[in-house]
């Protein structure tokens, strides 16, 4: 029973509000940074607490989730928060057709426009992730192209971010194996890092948050 009670949950919550509201909540000061995403960052926070508590940075991934759910999220997880940085990673969950159906990479990297947008009107600093080098998304093999829909994805990002003035962490590139799929060390699966990979992760994003 306990287990099945979060997919019930999430059915009822469709962003799943509640996940971080007692968190949130509880908080005595305000974070200097709110990682927002998916399973990816819900991960790393299990992985790897101590980074989190050491640079008083805040996890809000929720697995599964699409950057449609992580928007409408923006405002209990992030604004009310009061960061000075919100690190956008997600997107990979559109790709796998999480919602059901297809979404266009174009219409998720709308949605991480729009958390952007929210972000700055709140004068928080939004930093948006790369998607990582994915290749084989195995909860999902009849999406054959999701190594290209993720290149696509990168690319139309990171023009907006340039467009936009806002700091890109490009965790395609430094995970790579050459060919731009993450390095096996990195991951057990392709779509998740492990701690590893983590690490690798955190020296890199500490630079872009002085």
């Amino acid at each position: 029973m306990l287990a099945v009670s979060p997919l019930f949950a999430q059915k009822a919550d469709w962003a799943w509000f509640g996940k971080y509201s007692e968190a949130n909540a509880n908080l005595t000061e305000k974070p200097k940074a709110v990682l927002l995403g998916d399973s990816i960052t819900e991960g790393w926070v299990r992985a790897d607490p101590d980074f989190f508590t050491a640079n008083n940075f805040v996890g809000r991934g929720i697995s599964g989730q699409t950057t449609s759910q992580i928007l409408v999220r923006m405002r209990e997880d992030v604004v009310r928060l009061k960061p000075k940085y919100v690190v956008i990673l997600c997107g990979i969950n559109d790709i796998a057709l999480n919602p059901g159906h297809a979404v266009s990479v174009e219409t998720a990297v709308g949605s991480i426009e729009s958390m952007c947008e929210i972000a700055r009107a709140n004068g928080i600093k939004p930093v948006v992730c790369s998607l990582l080098g994915s290749y084989n998304i195995r909860w999902r093999p009849e999406v054959k192209d999701s190594f290209e829909q993720v290149v696509r994805f990168n690319e139309l990002l990171k023009a907006y971010a340039k467009e936009k003035h806002i700091k890109y962490v490009d965790y395609f590139t430094l995970m790579s194996d050459g060919t731009g799929r993450i390095r096996p060390e990195y991951s057990e699966d392709t779509v998740h890092p492990n701690i590893e990979g983590f690490k690798v992760m955190e020296n890199y994003l500490l630079g872009f948050l002085k």
